[in-house]
C-alpha cells in the first residue's frame, strides 16, 4: 500500500523574524524621540560658547564653512542685545540725571548761603544731604532747634520741586544712650528722622507718601568712633533724594 504525504501546515503572516525586527526599530525610534525632546538649546550658553570659539579659533584659523545657528538663536540674540543696549542707554539717562540733580542741589546750597551747614554728595543711592547733629539737635534728644528752621526750610523748598522718593536717617555713635524717652540709640535715631521729616511735610505740606524714615543707631558709621571729633560726624541725619531708577521697595533695602 502506497503511503500519503500529509501537507506540511503553511505558516501564514510574516516571517517570525519581522516581529522581532519591527520592535527594534520602534525602539530606536522611541529612543531617538526621547533624546530629541530632552534637548532644548540654552541660547545664552549657546552665545558664550560661539563667542569663545571665535575669539581663540575662527579669528586666526578662519573657516571656509560658514558657522550657522540654530534655529531660533539669531533672532534671540538680536533682542538680547537690544535689551542690553536699551539697559545701557536708561543707565546713561539715570546717570546723566542724577549728575544734573547734584548740580542743581549744590547750585541751590549755595545760592542760600548754607553750603556750609549741609553737605551734598553722590552715591549710588542718589543725592545725600548730611546734616551734622549740632545743627538739628540738642545732645540726646530729638527735638528740633529753631536754628535749624532755616535751613530746613530751603531743604523744603528743593523738595517741593522734586518728584523723587526720599529717605531721612537717622544716625548716632557708638556711646550707649538711655533714657525715659529714648531707651537706646534705635529710638534716638528713628525719632530724629521722623522729626525731620514731620517739620518738612507740616512746614512745605508735602506729600507724606514720598517720604521713608529709617533709624540705624550706630550701625552705619562714616568713621570710627574712636575719638570724640568722629563721634560727632557720626551723628547725624541724612537726607537722600533718589536715584529715578529706584522703586520703593527696593529704595527702602537700601
Amino acid at each position: 500500500m502506497r503511503l500519503r504525504r500529509r501537507p506540511s501546515n503553511s505558516v501564514k503572516g510574516a516571517p517570525a523574524w519581522m516581529v522581532t525586527f519591527s520592535d527594534l526599530v520602534t525602539l530606536i525610534l522611541v529612543f531617538f524621540i526621547l533624546l530629541f525632546s530632552m534637548s532644548q538649546i540654552d541660547m545664552m550658553k549657546f552665545k558664550a560658547i560661539s563667542e569663545s570659539f571665535q575669539e581663540h579659533f575662527f579669528d586666526f584659523y578662519p573657516s571656509i564653512i560658514p558657522v550657522e545657528s540654530p534655529p531660533g538663536v539669531e533672532s534671540n540674540m538680536g533682542e538680547n542685545e537690544n535689551e542690553n543696549e536699551n539697559e545701557m542707554n536708561e543707565k546713561d539717562l539715570s546717570e546723566e540725571s542724577l549728575e544734573n540733580l547734584l548740580a542743581e542741589v549744590q547750585g541751590f546750597l549755595e545760592k542760600n548761603g548754607i553750603e556750609d551747614v549741609i553737605i551734598a554728595n553722590r552715591t549710588e543711592r542718589g543725592v545725600v544731604l548730611v546734616l551734622q547733629e549740632q545743627v538739628l539737635f540738642d545732645p540726646g534728644e530729638a527735638t528740633l532747634l529753631e536754628d535749624s528752621n532755616a535751613f530746613l526750610n530751603r531743604v523744603g523748598e528743593l523738595l517741593a520741586n522734586l518728584p523723587n522718593l526720599v529717605k531721612v536717617e537717622g544716625h548716632t555713635d557708638n556711646i550707649p544712650m538711655s533714657s525715659f524717652r529714648y531707651p537706646s540709640n534705635w529710638e534716638l535715631s528713628a525719632a530724629r528722622a521722623s522729626s525731620v521729616i514731620n517739620y518738612l511735610i507740616e512746614s512745605h505740606e508735602l506729600d507724606s507718601r514720598k517720604f521713608i524714615a529709617v533709624g540705624y543707631a550706630d550701625t552705619r558709621p562714616i568713621v570710627s568712633n574712636d575719638v570724640p571729633e568722629n563721634r560727632q560726624k557720626n551723628r547725624r541725619v541724612e537726607i537722600i533724594i533718589s536715584d529715578p531708577k529706584y522703586s520703593k521697595e527696593d529704595f527702602i533695602s537700601n
